[in-house]
């Protein structure tokens, strides 16, 4: 079952790539996309307030303001020991060195899980974050993704970005990174 969700993945992302919006899209470009099936009928009011929250984040990240974007990041962000004052800088430099930054995102899958009082999801997701090199002008893919897992939390004033699942890794080579430290 996991690897005909990876499969679909693969497929959506170089559909992405080979149709164009794949590597530098367009400010006007959707920057999410919800894969056929990926969303249960009783989940489909959360899966709009999802994209909302995931469009106004892009704004933010078309704007290249930070300040606005961090909005968006529970206090407790943890993606793999990163914490939210670490993605803040991770945006700044991003921005400091790209500009016309965009988003595209692709759920493949969307669990949700209501703890209490307390509603999370599970969003697995396709896609990259795209730029222009301010040096050389030259279009770039700076960031991209294959099921990764977004992990959010509902919070009184929306959706928020609360990292990764699983925790962090027990071993993990010193000269690797994570892989998509972002949302």
């Amino acid at each position: 079952m996991k690897s005909i969700g990876l499969y679909r993945a693969t497929v959506i992302l170089l559909g992405l790539m080979l149709s164009g919006q794949g590597h530098n899209p367009s400010p006007s470009a959707a920057a999410v996309e919800i894969a056929m099936g990926a969303v249960a009928e009783t989940d489909q009011k959360i899966a709009k307030e999802l994209v909302a929250a995931f469009d106004q984040a892009e704004v933010a990240v078309q704007h290249a303001d930070v300040d606005a974007l961090m909005q968006f990041y529970e206090k407790a962000y943890n993606y793999h020991g990163l914490k939210r004052p670490d993605v803040q800088r991770i945006w700044t430099e991003v921005f400091s060195h790209y500009g016309h930054v965009v988003s595209r995102h692709v759920f493949t899958e969307l669990k949700v899980v209501q703890g209490g009082l307390v509603k999370k999801a599970y969003v697995t997701c396709t896609g990259g974050l795209y730029g222009t090199e301010k040096e050389s002008g030259k279009p770039i893919t700076i960031d991209s993704w294959v099921s990764e897992v977004h992990y959010l939390v509902k919070e009184k004033d929306g959706w928020k970005f609360l990292g990764n699942v699983g925790g962090v890794p027990h071993s993990v080579p010193p000269t690797s990174a994570p892989h998509h430290p972002l949302f």
